[in-house]
Order: C-alpha cells, then structure tokens, then sequence
C-alpha cells in the first residue's frame, strides 16, 4: 500500500495544480459584434452591381442605366475630412451629395437632388425613425401650389411611383417636423439637380442602402449651398401659387373709319371760259348725236343799265 501512495501522489500533483491555475484565470469572454456598427462598415458594391434591378419585396426596382448617371453620383467610398462621429450624415446641396460618416475621415458619398429655387434649407436635424415604401400625404400648401395632387389629399399607398420611393427617412429639427425626408425616388434622372420641394431625394437602390446603415437617432447635418456651417435653422417659406385669372374673350376688332379731308379749289374764271379743244371727228359726232341746248344768257344783275339804240329812218328828223 505504501510502494503506491508515492505515484500516486506524483501523478495527482499536476492534475491539482492545473485545477488550481484554473481558478486562478478568468474566462475570455466573446463579446458579440456591434450590428449598427457591422451595418454601417458593409462594403460598398460595385456600380455594375448596385444599379441592377432587383424585388424589394413584392415590388420591383427598375434598373438605373449606368451610361446616363455621371459617375459622381454613383455610391462610392470616398475620403472625407470631418469631425462627425460615425453613422452622421452631412449633407452638400450645392455638390448635390450626401455623405455617410463610416470612420474618422472615411465616408460613403451618395448623389441627391436637392430644393429648387425657393425651398432650399439648412441646419442641423436628427433621423427620428425610417419607413420602407410609405404612404406620400401631399401638404395643403403642395396642393394649392398643384391641385391636380387633391387625389391624394388622403395618402397615396407606396409603390413604384409613389413620390417617397422605396425608404423615407424622417427628420426633426429642434424636435419639430418640418416635413422634410431623406427619400428615395422614381425620378432617378432628377439626381443632381435642384427638384424637389426642399426633401433631400435619392436613387431608389441608393436610399435602400442609405437606410440599412443609419439608426434612429443619428445627426444630419445640412450645410449651406456654398458648403459653409449653416448659423443656426434656416427654413424657407414656399413662394405662394400664382392666381390664375381667367383670360377674358378679345373683342372683335372693330374697323377704323378713315377720314380724309378734300379741299375743294375752283378753276379761275379764264381757265373756265376757254373751251377744250376737240378734234373735227368728235365735234362732228357731237352735232349728230346730241342735240345742243342753248340756254339764253341770264341778264346781268349790275346795277348799271344800259339805254336802246333806235335806228333812224335817212334824212328824218326829230320833231
């Protein structure tokens, strides 16, 4: 019993001292990856591969013809020099582009279309929550300006031509909502121009991107149009719809009377007396055909009178 005591306990010490050791260091714990941050850091696709058309759902993404999007407008990871945290958006109206913070200096650059003349603004905002293909209520304000909206006073259903697109991402400033979106758009032509009525308008495959990346909460900033630090919120107001005043029907043209004033000049008194001169053969013709009237003279209204002559018989004399 004695010869394997000894063994034994030789064998059992370095079964006890990694039992101890063990005690001794805590477990390495796996923290699990950020979702938001695994989101926000997804590589970029392709241009071939981002534009192709696609099934969102049970609706259809058309394709966008890579030939007719200038490649500054296509989704591309780009350097870009900014202090904003990741998962911020800053926002150049005047570039027509959005960016996507994804590091220190490292950003997502996508094209927009921006406010036309009118309804531009700019300022900070904060993304309250995201929709995917929402109803679109027109403003009473939009529907002065075009009435033919009235039709969807009450809410046009998401769907391919639903003017919000495939995502909308909601914005409030100051904690208000001012109506302004990040949307997507059918309009994938509008990209770069000033179009919209002050939201901030994405290609359809690019907002589907844009939305999978940013989380409720995250900062927008909008910069002025010359890309300086707006001063505060700067909200347009939307020029007022003109009046349209009904044409009255023209009058007819009523013609204008011409007057001409004659002057008459009678002929001299000589230039009256002389007689035209005529050819044998017309004067004959005259004697043939027209008999001529002689009209005896008128006596003359003179006021001198003129005695008779009396013709005396030869050598007779007056008594």
């Amino acid at each position: 019993m004695r010869s394997f005591g000894i063994p034994f306990r030789i064998l059992g010490l370095p079964v006890a001292f990694s039992l101890a050791l063990s005690a001794c260091v805590a477990p390495v714990a796996t923290t699990p990856a950020d979702p938001a941050a695994a989101k926000r850091s997804a590589p970029v696709e392709p241009a071939e591969v981002a534009y192709v058309a696609r099934m969102d759902g049970a609706i259809p993404v058309p394709a966008v013809p890579l030939d007719k999007l200038p490649e500054a407008y296509r989704r591309q990871e780009v350097a870009y020099q900014t202090d904003r945290p990741a998962g911020s958006i800053i926002i150049h109206p005047g570039q027509k582009f959005l960016y996507f913070v994804t590091g220190p200096n490292k950003a997502i650059r996508y094209g927009i279309s921006v406010g036309k003349s009118g309804f531009e603004w700019a300022g900070e905002a904060v993304v309250s929550q995201t929709k995917n293909w929402p109803t679109w209520t027109p403003p009473p304000e939009m529907i002065e300006r075009s009435p033919k909206l009235e039709k969807w006073k009450d809410g046009q259903p998401g769907g391919p031509t639903n003017p919000l697109g495939a995502r909308a991402i909601y914005l409030l400033s100051n904690g208000r909502d001012y109506g302004y979106r990040i949307h997507g758009t059918p309009d994938w032509w509008s990209i770069g121009k000033n179009a919209s009525s002050g939201c901030i308008r994405m290609i359809q495959q690019d907002v589907i991107d844009l939305n999978q990346r940013v989380q409720p909460g995250a900062n927008v900033l909008v910069l002025n149009a010359d890309g300086s630090m707006p001063k505060g919120l700067k909200i347009p107001t939307p020029p007022k719809p003109k009046k349209v005043v009904a044409k009255a029907k023209p009058k007819p043209a009523v013609p204008e009377l011409e007057i001409k004033t004659v002057t008459y000049q009678p002929k001299p008194m000589a230039e009256a007396a002389t007689a035209p001169t005529t050819d044998a053969a017309t004067t004959a013709k005259a004697t043939t055909t027209t008999p001529m009237v002689t009209t005896p003279a008128q006596p003359s209204q003179s006021t001198t009178t003129t005695s008779p002559v009396i013709l005396l018989p030869e050598n007779k004399t007056t008594p």
